[in-house]
């Protein structure tokens, strides 16, 4: 990739590698002045005859993100699956992957805080998804008991957000 006098943030593509490993994206590309980075892993699936050439361009441009992606993917999703064991009753989960924000801009009032009393189809969170913000609504009325997400924080499709009862 050629720079025209411009240094490539090292920072910026190892939170995107980041990024692609806790939400098991296939890939990811960010534009910033001019400067398009896109950082990929190789999804392994199984063999169909019409895939190998499919496979190579993408094995070769992707091989450094793969190993990275991969090798952490199994403890990152075991303490998932043991809080979701039981799920408490009132728990909202996202319905799709993202990035959650807990208020509706930067530097903004968070939606809700824990201990907070809510409404049906009150947002409570967005979750921003291929540039588009989601908001998420409170499914029933209650009082706010959890909050298990950070502002701007990854989340995967199905993953506890808050719990409300």
């Amino acid at each position: 990739m050629t720079t025209t006098g411009r240094d490539i943030d090292q920072d910026l593509i190892r939170e995107l590698a980041r990024l692609v490993k806790e939400t098991e994206l296939s890939e990811i590309e960010v534009e910033q002045e001019g400067l398009r980075i896109r950082v990929a892993r190789e999804i392994v699936a199984a063999p169909i005859a019409s895939i190998p050439a499919v496979n190579v361009p993408v094995a070769a441009s992707a091989p450094v993100a793969a190993p990275a992606a991969q090798a952490p993917a199994a403890p990152a999703q075991a303490p998932a699956t043991s809080s979701e064991a039981e799920p408490k009753p009132g728990t909202v989960t996202s319905p799709m992957v993202g990035t959650a924000y807990r208020a509706p801009e930067p530097g903004a009032q968070p939606f809700i805080e824990v201990g907070a009393s809510v409404e049906v189809g009150q947002t409570v969170l967005i979750v921003e998804a291929m540039k588009t913000m989601n908001p998420i609504p409170a499914p029933k009325a209650g009082t706010v008991t959890a909050i298990l997400v950070d502002d701007a924080q990854p989340v995967e499709y199905g993953e506890p957000l808050l719990v409300i009862e």
